[in-house]
């Protein structure tokens, strides 16, 4: 059995807990676990990370949080990477983990010029990802759901874009050769996102015509969610 931790860095509202669970939760759904020691560790309650010597793979959670805010759980994590990276550990960060993962190692990870990406998206692969181990079978273009303010908007030097799309040119990148930062929420289902799109809705104040516009465009997002079985195949394979 292979020790994944997953690090949780934030939880989702409480009404969208009450009928769906959690980040956490919508990860393991989505892996396949039978070979894999889950283990969760939620920075915000104090939890310590885990020792390198016992992780044979990461998760690292979304967030309401902000990355440019430097709360001192984050910032430990940032110090905690440099030596996961190091140590080349397979490793999926996702949306605040994904600007967090960028941000350790010398990018930029703040504000997002265009404002805010919500809704189910089309994301398209780069190049390189054809030669990528866990992007590499998915489709040129495939659909993601999204919800974020900030981005990574400057990548580290060492950094491989994978994915991009019209809001954002780094949805995806990678760092060595298993360590990688998506921005989207492969966690996701179409109900989940749903959820997400009326209640920053109701947060952020929009108008009744681009909720309803959000939701009708929202659609399940299979190619996206299967990243997480390929992670887990590809850490029991390490």
């Amino acid at each position: 059995m292979k020790d994944l931790y997953i690090i949780k860095t934030g939880s989702t509202f409480n009404t969208t807990q009450e009928s769906y669970k959690d980040f956490e939760d919508w990860i393991i759904d989505k892996l396949d676990t039978k070979d894999l020691n889950i283990s969760i560790i939620d920075v915000q309650k104090g939890d310590a990370l885990p020792n390198i010597k016992e992780c044979d793979a990461i998760i690292i959670t979304g967030s309401h949080s902000m990355v440019s805010d430097e709360e001192s759980w984050s910032l430990n994590i940032e110090k905690w990477l440099l030596d996961i990276v190091k140590n080349d550990i397979p490793t999926l960060a996702i949306c605040y983990g994904h600007q967090l993962l960028a941000k350790a190692l010398g990018g930029v990870s703040n504000y997002h010029p265009k404002g805010m990406e919500i809704g189910t998206v089309d994301i398209k692969l780069n190049d390189e990802a054809r030669k990528d181990e866990l992007f590499c079978d998915m489709p040129i273009i495939f659909k993601a759901h999204t919800i974020h303010s900030q981005s990574a908007l400057e990548l580290p030097r060492e950094a491989v874009i994978l994915a991009s799309n019209k809001h954002d040119p780094h949805h995806a990148f990678r760092i060595g050769d298993n360590v990688w930062g998506v921005q989207f929420h492969p966690e996701f289902d179409k109900d989940i996102m749903n959820d997400y799109i009326k209640e920053v809705g109701k947060e952020k104040g929009f108008t009744k015509e681009k909720t309803q516009m959000l939701l009708a465009n929202t659609k399940e997002t299979n190619e996206a969610s299967n990243l997480l079985k390929r992670f887990g195949n590809i850490v029991v394979k390490r």
